[in-house]
This record gives C-alpha cells, structure tokens and sequence, in this order.
C-alpha cells in the first residue's frame, strides 16, 4: 500500500485513541483522510472521495484552506487529529493552528528588512505582531 496508509492503520490499531478520532494528514499541498475517515467526513462536509490506491478513499482540501476546516471540525462529534507527516507530529487542531501562527509570526519577524523601514513601518510592525501575539496568547490561555 502506501506509506499514508500504513501510518493510518497504524494510528487506528493505538488504542489511546478513542474509536471516534479521526486523522487529518499533511500530504503536500494538501490535507486527507483516508479510507473511513475520509467516508466519514466526506459525508459530513460533502468533501469528494477520489481514490489513494485500488482499494482505499481519500479526501480532503489544500493547505490553504486548513483554518477554515479547523473551525468546522470544532463542532463535529468526532476528534481530530492532524498529523505533520514530515514531522511525523501528532496535533489537536487547536494545537496546529496556534503552531502556524507561532511558525507565520517568526517567519515575519526574520525576514523582515529593517534596513529600508521607515520609523512609522517599523511601528506598525511591532504593533501587529504584538497584537498578534497577544491574539495566540489568548488562545493558549483560554484553550488549556
């Protein structure tokens, strides 16, 4: 089969997880489910079934529209969760969002050139990413 699938079967035989946990996989540019996961949500959210190999379905949506999808799940009876397949990590979805708002902010804080900011740019920058900041903060807080 493939590499996807084995990790799945694998993360579905670990009895930690409850019998109503689903898996969300990185897979590139996008993110699926696979096989009764991918049914499962696919009639849920009315999410196209193609095919991952001869005998199992998939489904998903591209990385960019991740927090839209997070929200959603929010309110389905089942637990997420997503798995970073180049990290091989396991997140809640409240847990990933806040990792790329973490990831997004440092990225801006490193490539940001402060050689050709004016003295108002360089405070409107400190300025959203404290507001950002303070936004994960937040979310941290309320979400223990």
């Amino acid at each position: 089969m493939s590499k996807l699938y084995d990790k799945y079967l694998l993360l579905k035989s670990d009895t930690s997880y409850s019998e109503n946990t689903l898996f969300l996989f990185k897979s590139g540019i996008f993110f699926i489910f696979i096989d009764e996961d991918a049914r499962i949500i696919s009639n849920i959210l009315n999410l196209r079934l193609t095919h991952l190999t001869d005998k199992v379905m998939k489904c998903g949506f591209p990385s960019s529209s991740i927090e839209k999808y997070l929200e959603l799940f929010k309110h389905l009876p089942y637990t997420i969760k997503v798995i970073d397949n180049p990290k091989n990590i396991t997140y809640t979805p409240r847990d990933f969002s806040l990792d790329n708002k973490v990831k997004n902010l440092l990225s801006d804080l490193v490539n940001v050139n402060t050689d050709t900011l004016s003295v108002r740019e360089a405070y409107d920058f400190i300025e959203n990413i404290q507001k950002r900041a303070k936004t994960m903060e937040k979310e941290y807080i309320n979400n223990e």
